[in-house]
């Protein structure tokens, strides 16, 4: 397929098909000219409830119906969309409501009490998106009554070079870098994926990822949708290995697009069961993080469909390089496939490019990239230098243009394809009264790739335990940044200028453990 004469259009609810959105289990079936309805429904109450074009609206939601709609009628108001994760504390929260200057918090009608407390705090408004039909509520959480609005709206329409979408990811900065993703950024991606996979009308998918991280919003729903194709979502909006096939088949997915670890229960859950027999995917897709050469090869074996490893990242609005199809080329294990309309490029430290099979930095350019972080200029000036977009990934190309990874620069914990920054956590440890040092690092972790490990040290004469210290952590941070262990130390190790190195830190405390 051309990308050159691939059309999409920034509506992905055109077109008259009979579904676009199937909730699993007996749910809903939602056509387009509902959902569409329903999301300029959405558009007008955030208007009359004072958004204006270009600003932030944020949202707190599981992958449901509402958050598609939610999502679909922040864009036809012009507004900006800053979906966030629902298990995030009170103080993380606040942290994104204030870097994105959000106008108005929206969440699921049960609503979400840490969500609430934040908003609170810093006086914006909060309402509970209720969806019924075509029919959209926002109804007001706390004091206060929504203003009527018009039934008749006039509404803004956004610009190629409008923000869209505003995410966050972790960086080497305690705190989280905001990253503004263009109208233009997020069709150049759809475009991307729809072209490698060949989707069309007739493809399903069936959606793993949680919508507020770029994986699952970008693939899994966006691309999928703008194809002309349905989107199918789990009872309950998460992932379940013992409903998966029975859903896939009900649905007639035809692929879905996930993590190394949901790869790897479906595989433990194919040697205990054959209900994956009779499903008929056409590929599957792997992205996030590093997908193990064998796992590949088993997956390909036991679900006989081929398996396309993608590479991406949030500020290129997802998708950098994949696999192509068998048709299109080959499938190379343990790489990440070529650029899609994306150029690829490894360089050395100082800017120039390396040949063929040389380690770098691997660098991209495209029109899928942000346009900069926001209110960083330090961290544009180092990411946009000698005129690439600098991942912090180290890797080469290979004759055929494939791009194999061999390690990051960047010091970020990668657990099941959530970017954790150990500052952050370093920080959260330290907010214990008793600990003095403290130093976040990644652990190899079966099921996740990667999992959140932790050394401390404490204050002289003070006593703590490892439960008291990771009781503050919680209350600060999301579960999944929270050390799965921590050690508690005399002394951490550092280097002969007296710097911690989280690698040695690593090596110095999991070499024991390796050793039982």
């Amino acid at each position: 397929m051309s990308l050159e004469k691939l059309k999409i259009s920034p509506d992905v609810f055109n077109g008259s098909g009979d579904r676009a959105l199937a909730i699993a289990e007996g749910g809903p079936v939602l056509s387009r000219p509902v959902l569409r309805k329903a999301a300029v429904g959405l558009a007008r109450g955030l208007v009359g409830n004072g958004v204006k074009p270009k600003d932030v609206v944020a949202f707190a939601l599981p992958n449901t119906a509402e958050f598609v709609v939610l999502f679909v009628g922040v864009a036809k108001a012009a507004a900006i969309a800053a979906p966030l994760n629902p298990a995030y504390k009170a103080s993380e929260f606040e942290f994104y409501l204030q870097d994105t200057s959000a106008k108005l918090l929206l969440m699921p009608p049960e609503g979400n009490k840490e969500a609430e407390a934040a908003a609170g705090k810093l006086r914006i408004p909060a309402f509970a998106v209720v969806l019924e039909g075509e029919q959209v509520q926002l109804a007001p959480l706390g004091a206060g009554q929504a203003p009527a609005v018009p039934s008749v709206l006039q509404l803004a329409k956004a610009v190629p070079e409008d923000v869209a979408l505003f995410l966050h990811t972790s960086g080497t900065t305690s705190k989280p870098k905001g990253v503004p993703l263009l109208h233009r950024n997020l069709m150049t991606t759809v475009k991307n994926i729809i072209g490698t996979y060949e989707l069309s009308a007739t493809d399903s998918s069936y959606l793993v990822m949680p919508l507020f991280h770029v994986h699952g919003l970008m693939a899994g729903l966006l691309s999928a949708l703008a194809a002309g194709g349905a989107v199918v979502l789990p009872k309950g909006g998460k992932f379940s290995a013992q409903s998966f096939w029975a859903d896939v088949k009900e649905h007639n997915t035809t692929w879905y697009t996930a993590v190394p670890t949901i790869h790897q229960i479906l595989l433990a859950r194919a040697a205990q069961s054959d209900d994956y027999k009779g499903a008929g995917l056409r590929f599957i897709r792997s992205c996030s993080a590093s997908l193990a050469a064998p796992v590949l090869e088993q997956l390909e074996q036991t679900f006989g469909v081929p398996v396309l490893e993608a590479y991406a990242m949030t500020e290129a609005a997802h998708q950098m390089t994949s696999n192509p199809l068998p048709k299109h080329g080959v499938r190379k294990p343990g790489s990440v496939g070529k650029g899609v309309n994306v150029e690829i490029a490894i360089l050395a430290d100082d800017g120039s490019l390396l040949p063929v099979g040389k380690v770098g930095e691997v660098c991209i350019k495209g029109q899928n990239v942000t346009p900069g972080y926001h209110n960083n200029k330090k961290a544009n000036v180092e990411a946009f230098a000698h005129g690439w977009f600098h991942t912090g990934d180290q890797g080469m190309l290979d004759l055929d243009g494939y791009l194999t990874l061999t390690g990051r620069l960047k010091e970020l914990i990668n657990r099941g394809g959530e970017k954790i920054s150990p500052l952050e956590v370093d920080s959260a440890l330290l907010g214990h009264a008793a600990v003095a040092e403290a130093v976040a690092f990644a652990a190899p972790d079966e099921k996740y790739g990667e999992e959140v490990n932790a050394a401390v040290v404490l204050k002289e004469g003070a006593v703590a335990t490892e439960s008291e210290i990771l009781a503050t952590v919680k209350e600060h941070l999301g579960d999944f940044k929270v050390p799965q262990r921590l050690f508690i130390s005399n002394s951490l190790p550092k280097t002969a200028t007296g710097k911690i190195q989280r690698r040695f830190v690593a090596e110095h405390f999991l070499k024991p453990v390796s050793k039982l």
